[in-house]
């Protein structure tokens, strides 16, 4: 019992110590620390120095993280704000994720893919990383721009469009269990289960946000105690995210979801300050290990095997999800400048696009083959996702010169 104990804190340890070397490398190379976080991962990985063989801890934390990050997602939305933007930017998420699945459709069918794992593969692709693209907003002194904006409510609409992709994909998974039990319930059945738990969850986000914006700031229940005890502060955020996100599970919908209802209702509350500083360095720690976590399950020994089916996948995907972006952006009414910027620093797949992944491997809507090709292109995605910026605007530079075509400056609009 002790030496596991002494090797799963070692693990805990090593890991830790090598991502904040490694982020604190990228960010005085001017790169988002979480690509340091995942380089960390892979090097000590069971395929790089195996220096860490056992996930398993690391993998609960992780999960831990991707709820502290919807709960600060939802904490830092502004109703009042979002509503200036939400037609374009809800419209932007439903078109990127409609081309998506028409896309996968059209791929799916040519190889015979099942509907699920055209559904699975299009959702994660779909999604461009929140963490990422702020980052190189924040480097390139864009984040408070126009472009900014314009590319923060598309993002916030894409995470808001997590949950119910989690909540279908985790429907794929009880439909494949209760077919193995013998107990299938047939299409029919699944369709209504599936639309019975989304009604559910866009009802109660609605009556929610409803509520919320017909009042300045909503009083929280010992608001005032709480506030004067400082010790206290950082329990009582994650108290009342892991409480709705526990509600959330037992009613069937997702606990990812119940973490973003209550850091919707933290952030237009009397005590929103107070308690995102509070939830801020733990939601760093946790989201330093889930990118950790990313990097221990790169097989590193599949992407040397198969350089040239991941190099080809994530060339196309890249390539295709800019431009999907960019002209959904202008065909929204963004100007070009605007829509360019923006579609570009959204190029890559997001970091919640594991977590679909995985999904749809419990589920076994994908194959373990499938799962490590997908990890792998969203990995590297993320990892290439500021140098992609840089070539986009060199390819653009070269459209100038060639073609005396200008997407970056609003001269043209």
């Amino acid at each position: 019992m002790a030496p596991d104990h002494i090797d799963t804190l070692t693990s805990i340890a090593l890991v830790t110590t090598a991502a904040l070397l490694c982020g604190l490398a990228l960010i005085r190379l001017r790169q988002p620390a979480i690509v340091g976080y995942i380089l960390a991962g892979v090097a000590l990985g069971p395929t790089g120095l195996k220096l860490v063989e056992s996930t398993e801890m690391v993998q609960v934390l992780a999960e831990l993280g991707v709820i502290m990050l919807l709960f600060l997602i939802g904490m830092e939305l502004s109703l009042r704000s979002f509503k200036t933007v939400y037609k374009t930017a809800l419209s932007a998420a439903v078109l990127q994720i409609a081309a998506a699945l028409a896309v996968f459709w059209g791929i799916g069918h040519f190889l015979d893919w099942t509907l699920e794992r055209i559904v699975v593969i299009a959702f994660a692709t779909a999604l461009s990383s929140t963490a990422v693209a702020i980052k190189i907003l924040e480097e390139t002194d864009e984040l408070r721009t126009p472009v900014g904006r314009t590319t923060v409510s598309v993002l916030v609409a894409q995470d808001l469009a997590v949950i119910p992709m989690l909540l279908i994909i985790g429907a794929f998974g009880s439909n494949h269990a209760n077919a193995a039990n013998g107990a299938a319930l047939g299409a029919q059945a699944t369709t209504l289960m599936i639309l019975l738990k989304l009604a559910i969850a866009i009802g109660l986000l609605v009556a929610v946000s409803l509520f919320l914006s017909k009042r300045d700031r909503v009083n929280l229940p010992m608001s005032d105690w709480i506030v004067s005890r400082h010790e206290v502060i950082p329990l009582a955020a994650m108290a009342f995210c892991f409480t709705w996100a526990t509600l959330s599970g037992l009613i069937g919908l997702s606990t990812a979801y119940g973490a973003f209802l209550a850091g919707l209702i933290i952030g237009n509350s009397n005590m929103r300050a107070t308690l995102h500083k509070a939830a801020e360095p733990i939601q760093a720690i946790l989201l330093m290990v889930f990118f950790l976590s990313i990097g221990l399950l790169i097989d590193l020994g599949y992407i040397f095997d198969n350089w040239k089916i991941v190099l080809l996948v994530l060339a196309a995907v890249t390539f295709l999800k800019t431009t999907v972006n960019v002209a959904i952006l202008h065909w929204l009414g963004e100007p070009w400048y605007r829509a360019f910027q923006a579609g570009v620093v959204m190029g890559q797949i997001g970091e919640f696009s594991f977590i679909l992944v995985a999904g749809g491997l419990t589920a076994k809507v994908i194959s373990p083959d499938g799962y490590r090709l997908m990890i792998s292109v969203i990995a590297l995605s993320l990892l290439i996702s500021p140098m992609w910026l840089a070539i986009a605007r060199r390819l653009h530079a070269i459209a100038i010169r060639k073609l005396g075509v200008n997407l970056l400056t609003p001269a043209q609009d």
